[in-house]
């Protein structure tokens, strides 16, 4: 039975010490009620280790946002999937739109830093998803596909510790958000190329989160669609209200 998670991105924002406090508040309000799916904060790495110390880790899991394409050595301004594990991590997005597009994270890096993920234990969000040229000349089912087979070197064990973020980039900061029809439409095609590689048992069992303004006020008609497994979530992470306001959607 597949999990429904609700993982905050807080991107390049907060201070260490306003990490710490929301990180606590968030920890706190989840604490206090019952929660119908798995929570994760992925944090910036400066606060993965305060973080750490402050929050329970069987109430909220911690991720990174990030972590390097090698293992160690002569990298200057990097972080290791090992050190991530270290900190007491136990997630890593991996493949964010904003990495593919500042960054120029492509298929062989996203790879590379997937292995090492999954090589130190980490689960890696795996962010896929179609810019809005390609969303209006109709390649956007192809763009996603190629995006998934990217990671189809991976044995069936290893893909199963995987989760999929769906992001729709002209949905991101954007204000504009996919139809929870056209997410449900794409996380069934998702789920569908995965079924076609590693069997139905798997794909039926991968988490698919919907990134992409996802806020309080639609994350319960995202939620109720059947391949919409939760979300990834961004500007609504940054405010303790507004993230529990969406992990209650599942409630």
């Amino acid at each position: 039975m597949r999990k429904n998670i609700v993982a905050g991105n807080w991107k390049m924002n907060t201070t260490v010490q306003e990490g710490v406090a929301l990180a606590k508040e968030v920890n706190d309000a989840l604490a206090a009620g019952k929660n119908n799916c798995d929570v994760v904060i992925c944090v910036p790495f400066t606060h993965l280790v305060p973080v750490a110390g402050a929050i329970d880790s069987k109430v909220l899991g911690l991720g990174a946002e990030n972590c390097a394409q090698y293992d160690k050595g002569a990298y200057t301004g990097e972080v290791s999937a090992s050190m991530v594990a270290s900190t007491g991590a136990g997630y890593v997005i991996l493949g964010h739109s904003e990495r593919r597009q500042y960054y120029g994270e492509n298929n062989d890096t996203l790879k590379a830093k997937t292995r090492l993920a999954l090589d130190n234990g980490l689960t890696p969000i795996f962010c896929v998803g179609e810019v809005l040229e390609e969303r209006e000349n109709g390649s956007y089912n192809d763009v996603v596909q190629s995006q998934v087979e990217a990671l189809f070197d991976l044995a069936a064990e290893d893909f199963s510790k995987i989760i999929v973020a769906y992001e729709p980039v002209w949905a991101i900061g954007t204000g504009k958000t996919a139809t929870a029809e056209q997410a449900q439409d794409m996380h069934a095609h998702i789920r569908s190329v995965i079924a076609g590689k590693y069997g139905n048992e798997i794909a039926d069992n991968t988490s698919i989160l919907y990134g992409g303004s996802c806020k309080p006020s639609n994350a319960r008609e995202l939620f109720a669609k059947p391949d919409v497994d939760g979300g990834l979530i961004g500007g609504a992470a940054l405010k303790a209200d507004s993230f529990m306001g969406i992990v209650e959607a599942f409630n």
